[in-house]
């Protein structure tokens, strides 16, 4: 790990001002900004011991958790979700659990309870890839890395990387499984940044690799999520997560899905779906949903909206077998949603 200087913020003002102390570079924050936010700091403490993160300035934003990016609120407007929220305590929630249950299952089902009790809600959107040739710098083909370094990942060892979203500069999958349930839900970001207070649709926070693979969010230098707002809707009770995965606990999605419902009797009104595991960021497979719009959930419907939220897919040598397995864990998500007794 190299040196760096730590400071503390107790406000999202603070905390921005701070953090642009140590940026000069007016882009887009990447794996080389020179400061970062430190909250659970179960993503960045390890990217830093492994030199992959090398920032001059981390400011610790703790203190945040007494404002109301530490609470959680839910009324006829939505649910507020405050990003400093540990990942336990947000799934452990009842309101969450009863009217939001595929946000619950997605923080239940992710990495140890250890972990859960230390990261916030902020920081697991803004985790970074588990990428092999990410994470370990003998590697020098990196991308997101070193920007024009290449994809050691193309032609190397690929099996838990990306079908959907890729690019010729990148495959790595994105790793976590809340930003699926926001992004199906509709959700929107509160982010305090150096021109002010802004808000902006959860599905337009990850960008894709396409020329550009560290390059990984909309945040602009300085800019802190401090809030997540999801809001009402008929299909929120009637959802849930599904993961599939190489072992049953403390393991990354091979597949998932975030799947929400608005039913009448068998047929579909309306339906959310995002994709995990499979992609680049987090995937709204909004092909899928059209598949599934107005008809009976029947074999048919269910075969169709599969074949839709994979039609773009791009496999490599050892992911391929991504393809049928996202299919087939969408199929049985619908399923499994469609039966929910509310």
């Amino acid at each position: 790990m190299q040196p760096f200087v730590y400071a503390r913020a107790t406000s999202a003002q603070g905390a921005v001002e701070t953090h642009l102390m140590a940026e000069t570079e007016r882009e887009a924050p990447s794996v080389r900004a020179r400061s970062q936010y430190l909250a659970g700091g179960t993503t960045l403490v390890d990217l830093m011991r492994l030199d992959v993160m090398q920032p001059e300035l981390v400011t610790d934003i703790n203190a945040l958790a007494d404002t109301p990016s530490g609470e959680i609120e839910y009324s006829p407007r939505g649910l507020w979700l405050g990003a400093l929220v540990r990942m336990a305590e947000a799934e452990r929630h009842p309101d969450v659990a009863t009217h939001f249950p595929v946000i619950a299952q997605s923080l239940q089902l992710a990495a140890s309870p250890q972990l859960r009790n230390m990261a916030t809600l902020g920081g697991n959107v803004l985790q970074r890839t588990r990428c092999t040739y990410f994470r370990d710098m003998s590697y020098a083909a990196c991308n997101k890395r070193a920007p024009g370094a290449g994809c050691a990942a193309m032609d190397g060892v690929n099996r838990s990387h990306a079908v959907l979203g890729v690019s010729d500069r990148c495959i790595a999958a994105y790793p976590g499984d809340f930003a699926q349930a926001l992004i199906a839900l509709d959700a929107v970001v509160d982010v305090s940044g150096p021109s002010g207070s802004r808000t902006l649709p959860f599905a337009a926070l990850h960008r894709a690799p396409g020329e550009t693979p560290h390059l990984e969010t909309a945040l602009a230098p300085g800019d802190l999520i401090t809030a997540f707002v999801v809001p009402p809707s008929p299909w929120a009770r009637r959802s849930k997560f599904l993961k599939v995965r190489d072992r049953q606990s403390y393991e990354f999605a091979l597949a998932s899905a975030a799947v929400a419902l608005d039913m009448a009797g068998d047929t579909v009104r309306q339906a959310r779906i995002a994709l995990g595991g499979v992609a680049t960021v987090p995937w709204r497979a909004r092909e899928a949903e059209a598949a599934l719009r107005s008809r009976p959930l029947d074999d048919d419907a269910l075969e169709a909206a599969a074949e839709a939220a994979f039609a773009g897919a791009r496999p490599r040598r050892d992911n391929a077998f991504k393809v049928a397995l996202g299919k087939r864990t969408l199929i049985r998500a619908l399923r499994e949603t469609a039966a929910m007794s509310l």
